[in-house]
């Protein structure tokens, strides 16, 4: 390989080098903020945190009617009936 040739490879690979530190300098480091505004992250934290609530709640289960009970359990019975064939 010529000297030129050499230089020339070298040159056109450190430009490419120099472009992509460059982008990176100007975002800050990685993963701090990550192109959220402030009022993005405050409703995040906000859901967040109404989730956690809602699974440390007990779920109530409402009282089935009389006729609904016995639909269930038709139900089940016919599915079982299914299952052993």
């Amino acid at each position: 390989m010529t000297p030129w040739a050499l230089i020339l490879v070298l040159t056109l690979a450190s430009g490419s080098a120099f472009a992509q530190r460059g982008e990176r300098d100007q975002k800050g480091p990685p993963g701090k903020n990550q192109g959220m505004s402030k009022d993005q992250r405050q409703r995040m934290r906000e859901d967040m945190r109404n989730v956690y609530q809602d699974r440390s709640r007990p779920q109530q289960q409402r009282q089935m009617s009389p006729q609904e009970r016995e639909k269930l359990r038709r139900d089940i019975q016919d599915a079982n009936k299914d299952l052993r064939r």
